[in-house]
C-alpha cells in the first residue's frame, strides 16, 4: 500500500516537482528529504529524489532509489513515469517505452505520460506505435491543430500516405471559418499536404490543390518551384517554361533553374546554337552575374567554347576573382577544354591575346590598373598544380612571380603552400601556410589551414595553440574542450589522423570516439525537435530532417572517423605493444629493440611520463573547477582518460572496432574503404561469411580492386588450410558465392597471382599487391620481392604515394627500408616522407 501524506507534505512534493522543473536541483532535493523524514517509503517523493539524483549526475544512486521507489508503490503511475525517465536518460530507449506504457496503463488520460511516450517512439522510429499514441492525444484534444499535424505525419513516416491527406483534410472540415491570410501554420500545413499528394504520384490533383489553396502561401518561391516541377512533369511545358522564366527573374543565379527551362523548352544538351540563344540575353540582362556564362562552357565544343572560355576567363581575370579556377575545373575532365583553358591563359601571361571588355558597368579594358596579370598567374599556379594538369615545376614559378606583385596576398600564399604539400615536402607547406596566417591574423578561415597543415605534419601541440585564437579562453578543457564542445570534427579527425600516423593509439581512438559521440548528440538531439516543429508549425523541414537522420551515419565525417578507428583497433590487435606507446625505432621484424637503440626507448620513456605528469597535473586543476557543482547543483563531466589509455588498453580491440563498423557497412555499403576494413575485422575473427560478403561488396564496386586481390588470396588460402571445417551451411554459401569462382590450393594461387601481375604491369598499385600476395604465400621471397619494388617506384607510372606504401609495405615485413627510402629520395627530392626526420631540440 502507498504511504499517504498529508497537505503539508502534498505542498511540499508539488513544490519538489516545480523545484525540479526549474533546475533548482539543491531545494528539491532539501525538499524531498524534508518529506521521507515524514514518510520514509513514499514512492513518489522517493522517484522525484531520484529524477533529481539522475540530474545532478548520481545515475547509479538514481536507479537504485527508483526500483526502491517501485517497490514501496508499484502502481504509482509517478515512480514507473520516473523509471521511464531514468532509462531515457540513460538512452535506453525500449525499457524507456516500457515503462512509459505501464505507465500510462495507469494513469490513462495522463498527456504528459503519452507525449513523452508518443515522443520517444518517434526517436526509435516505431511509426506504428506513434500513430496509436498521437490517435490517443488526438482523441483527447481534438481542437489541437499540432494533434492533427502531428497524427498525419505519422501516417505520411509509415507510408501510409492516403491516411495522411485524409487526416489533413478532416482537419480542414473542421475549422468553421477559413484561417486569417497571416496564419503561416495554416500556410506551411496547406504545403505539407500538397507534398503527400505529389509523393501519391497524384501529379495532376497536386498542381490543381497548390492552384486552388497556395494561393496566399507566404513561402511564394516553393510555392513556384513546386508548380514547375508539377508542370513540368505532366508534360505542360509552354507553362512551366513561364514559371521558371519567372524564377529565373528572382535569382539568375540558380543552375537548377536553368536546367529546368531547358527541359521545358525541349532543347537538346548537344544543341549549342539554341542553347546560346537561351542563355545569351539572361547573360546581357544580368551583367554582373556568373551562372548564365559559366553553364554553356559545360556543353560548347570547338570554336564556341574557345570563344565562350576566352570571353568568361577575360571578364574574371580583370575582374580579379579569386574562384575562378574553382568554378572551371570541372571543364578539366574533358581533356579538349583542358587544352584550350590552358592554351587561353598562357596566352594571356605572354601577353599574345586580344583584350576583350570586363564586362562591368564601366566597361574598361584590361590594363595596368586591373588585377588580370596577377589572376592570370593566380590561375596558371592553381592549374598546374592540378592533378589532372600537374606541373609543380610551373605552378611554383607561377605563384612565385604573382608573389613578387602582391608579396601580401594570403591566397597566394596558400596556394604555394598546396604545391609544396603536392611536392611532399609537408614541413615547407606547414611554413608557408603559416606566413599567410600571419599576414591576416584576424581571418578565421586562413587560421584554420595553417592549423589543419600542422597536424598534417604532425605538429598537434602548435596547432592547437593556432586555434586557440579563435576558441575560448576561459573554457573547460582548455582550447581542445571547447573545439570539442563546438563539435568541430574537421579538427579532430585531422588530429586523431595525426596521432594515429605516430602510433599514439590511445589519443588517435580518443579522437575517433569523440567524433562518434557526435554524430550520438546529432542522433539524440533530434528528440527535441518532435515536439518543437510542430508548435512552431515547420512541418516540412522537420520531415526532411527525419529522414536526413535515417542516413546520419552516411555523411563523410563519420565514415572518414570510422574507418580510421577500426584501422586503430585492427593495428592494436596486431601489435598489441602500441596499447602502451608508439612503436619503437629500433624494433625489428620479431618485435625486439636493438641494442644502441635501447637507451634512446628510455630516455623517450621518461619524456612521456614527465610529459603524462603534466597532463595528470592539469587533470587535477580541471577537477577543481570544471568538477565543482554549479550553482543548481548540476555537475559537470570530467574527462578522466584525456590519453585515451583505456580504449587502447582494450583486451577485445575488435569487438570494440564493431561500434564503428557496424553503422559503417550498413549506411555506407558502396564506401570501398570501409568494405576493405570490414573484410580485416572479419577475417581476423574468423567470420569468413562475413569477410566473403565485404570481399564480393569490394570486388562489385571494383572489380579490379589492387587490395581486393591481396585480400582474395589470404582469403582462400585460410579457407583452404582450415584445421576445422566450417559449419556445413556456412561452406554452402561461401562454396557458391566465392570460392567457385576463384582457385584454393596453393599451386593455382600462386599462378592465378602471376597471371594478375602480368595482365597489371603497368600499375604500380596492382604490382604492390601482387607482391604482397606473392610474399603472404611464400615467405621466402622476400628478396626478389623487395628488388622488384624497387623497379616498381623507379618506372614513369609510379607515383608518390606507391612509394609510400612500398615503404610501409617493407616495414610490415620487417625488413630494412633504407633502400626504398634511398630511390625514393632520388625519384622526389623534395619530399621529407623519405628523408631521416631531424629530432626536436628540447
Amino acid at each position: 500500500m502507498p504511504q499517504p501524506l498529508n497537505s503539508k507534505e502534498r505542498t511540499l512534493f508539488t513544490q519538489v516537482v516545480k523545484n525540479y522543473e526549474n533546475k533548482q536541483y539543491k531545494k528539491g532535493l532539501k525538499a524531498a528529504e524534508q518529506i521521507l523524514r515524514k514518510a520514509p517509503n513514499h514512492g513518489d517523493t522517493q522517484a522525484m529524489k531520484a529524477l533529481i539524483m539522475n540530474s545532478q549526475g548520481h545515475s547509479d544512486d538514481a536507479f537504485a532509489l527508483a526500483k526502491t521507489a517501485l517497490t514501496n508503490d508499484m502502481k504509482s503511475h509517478v515512480c514507473w513515469h520516473v523509471y521511464g525517465l531514468l532509462w531515457r536518460s540513460a538512452k535506453n530507449f525500449e525499457e524507456a517505452i516500457k515503462a512509459y506504457k505501464f505507465a500510462l496503463r495507469l494513469e490513462p488520460e495522463s498527456q504528459q505520460i503519452q507525449r513523452d511516450l508518443a515522443l520517444l517512439q518517434m526517436q526509435m522510429r516505431d511509426y506504428q506505435g506513434y500513430i496509436q499514441s498521437r490517435k490517443a492525444m488526438l482523441q483527447a484534444r481534438p481542437a489541437l491543430r499540432a494533434n492533427w499535424t502531428a497524427l498525419a505525419i505519422a501516417h505520411h513516416l509509415a507510408g501510409e500516405l492516403t491516411e495522411a491527406e485524409r487526416t489533413m483534410t478532416t482537419y480542414e472540415e473542421t475549422l468553421r471559418s477559413p484561417p486569417p491570410k497571416t496564419d503561416m501554420e495554416h500556410a506551411e500545413a496547406v504545403l505539407y499536404k500538397n507534398t503527400i499528394i505529389a509523393e501519391m504520384g497524384e501529379t495532376e490533383r497536386a498542381l490543381e490543390h497548390l492552384d486552388a489553396a497556395a494561393k496566399n502561401t507566404f513561402d511564394k518561391q516553393s510555392v513556384m518551384e513546386m508548380r514547375a516541377a508539377y508542370l513540368l512533369k505532366l508534360e505542360r511545358k509552354e507553362e512551366a517554361e513561364k514559371v521558371y522564366r519567372a524564377l529565373l527573374d528572382r535569382n539568375a543565379e540558380l543552375r537548377l533553374y536553368y536546367e529546368g527551362l531547358q527541359s521545358a523548352l525541349g532543347l537538346d544538351p548537344s544543341d549549342s546554337a539554341a542553347l546560346k540563344q537561351l542563355y545569351g540575353p539572361y547573360a546581357d540582362k544580368n551583367p554582373r552575374g556568373d551562372a548564365a556564362r559559366r553553364i554553356p562552357l559545360d556543353f560548347y565544343e570547338g570554336d564556341d567554347f574557345r570563344k565562350a572560355a576566352d570571353q568568361y576567363l577575360q571578364r574574371m581575370f580583370h575582374k580579379g576573382v579569386p574562384s575562378t579556377f574553382a568554378n572551371v575545373k570541372a571543364l578539366y575532365k574533358d581533356s579538349n577544354k583542358r587544352a584550350v583553358i590552358q592554351e587561353l591563359v598562357e596566352n594571356y601571361a605572354a601577353g599574345t591575346h586580344t583584350p576583350q571588355t570586363n564586362g562591368s558597368s564601366d566597361n574598361q579594358v584590361n590594363g595596368s590598373s586591373s588585377p588580370f596579370e596577377t589572376s592570370t598567374l593566380y590561375f596558371l599556379a592553381q592549374h598546374y598544380n592540378y592533378h589532372l594538369s600537374r606541373d609543380l615545376p610551373k605552378a611554383m614559378s607561377c605563384i612565385d612571380k604573382a608573389i613578387e606583385v602582391s608579396p601580401k596576398s594570403v591566397d597566394f600564399h596558400m596556394t604555394k603552400a598546396r604545391i609544396w604539400k603536392h611536392y611532399g615536402n609537408i614541413h615547407k607547406a606547414t611554413e608557408t601556410m603559416e606566413h599567410a596566417r600571419s599576414l591576416d591574423t584576424r581571418d578565421r578561415y586562413i587560421n584554420t589551414k595553417a592549423a589543419k597543415y600542422q597536424l598534417r605534419n604532425d605538429d598537434n601541440e602548435t596547432a592547437l595553440e593556432t586555434m586557440k585564437k579563435f576558441t575560448k579562453t576561459d573554457a573547460v578543457g582548455g582550447a581542445l574542450g571547447d573545439l570539442h564542445d563546438m563539435q568541430c570534427m574537421w579538427f579532430i579527425t585531422e588530429d586523431g589522423e595525426s596521432y594515429m600516423r605516430q602510433k599514439k593509439i590511445g589519443v588517435a581512438l580518443k579522437r575517433f570516439t569523440a567524433v562518434y559521440n557526435i554524430f550520438e548528440v546529432w542522433q539524440e538531439d533530434q528528440f527535441d525537435f518532435h515536439g518543437f516543429s510542430l508548435r512552431k508549425g515547420q512541418i516540412r523541414a522537420y520531415v526532411d530532417m527525419i529522414r536526413w537522420e535515417d542516413h546520419l551515419r552516411d555523411h563523410p565525417f563519420y565514415s572518414r572517423a570510422a574507418i580510421n578507428a577500426v584501422k586503430s583497433y585492427i593495428l592494436l590487435h596486431d601489435n598489441p605493444y602500441l596499447a602502451y606507446g608508439s612503436h619503437p625505432n629500433g624494433v625489428n621484424g620479431n618485435g625486439k629493440l636493438d641494442p644502441n637503440e635501447a637507451k634512446k626507448a628510455a630516455k623517450k620513456a621518461r619524456k612521456e611520463k614527465e610529459k603524462q605528469d603534466q597532463v595528470d597535473a592539469e587533470k587535477k586543476d580541471a577537477k577543481k573547477t570544471a568538477g565543482a557543482s554549479s550553482a543548481d547543483g548540476e555537475v559537470k563531466k570530467v574527462d578522466n582518460d584525456p590519453l585515451g589509455e583505456k580504449l587502447a588498453q582494450t583486451t577485445g580491440p575488435l569487438k570494440d572496432a564493431m561500434k564503428f563498423l557496424d553503422p559503417l557497412l550498413e549506411f555506407s555499403p558502396k564506401n570501398l574503404e570501409a568494405q576493405r576494413v570490414g573484410f580485416e575485422v572479419f577475417i581476423r575473427q574468423k567470420k569468413y561469411l562475413l569477410a566473403v560478403r565485404c570481399l564480393l561488396a569490394v570486388l562489385s564496386i571494383s572489380s579490379s580492386d589492387p587490395i581486393a586481390h591481396y585480400q582474395l588470396i589470404r582469403l582462400q588460402h585460410n579457407l583452404s588450410t582450415l584445421t576445422d571445417p566450417l559449419p556445413p551451411k556456412v561452406s554452402e554459401v561461401i562454396t557458391s558465392e566465392f570460392s567457385s569462382r576463384y582457385p584454393s590450393s596453393k599451386p593455382d594461387l600462386e599462378k592465378f597471382n602471376n597471371d594478375f601481375l602480368k595482365e597489371h604491369k603497368d600499375s604500380a598499385q596492382h604490382q604492390l599487391a601482387g607482391l604482397q600476395a606473392r610474399q603472404f604465400l611464400d615467405p621466402g621471397t622476400r628478396e626478389a620481392n623487395e628488388r622488384e619494388m624497387l623497379r616498381i617506384i623507379a618506372e614513369e607510372s609510379a607515383e608518390m604515394t606507391d612509394a609510400v606504401r612500398t615503404v610501409e609495405i617493407v616495414r610490415e615485413w620487417g625488413g630494412d627500408a633504407s633502400k626504398v627510402l634511398v630511390k625514393a629520395a632520388e625519384r622526389w627530392p623534395e619530399a621529407n616522407v623519405f628523408q631521416v626526420k631531424e629530432k626536436k631540440k628540447t
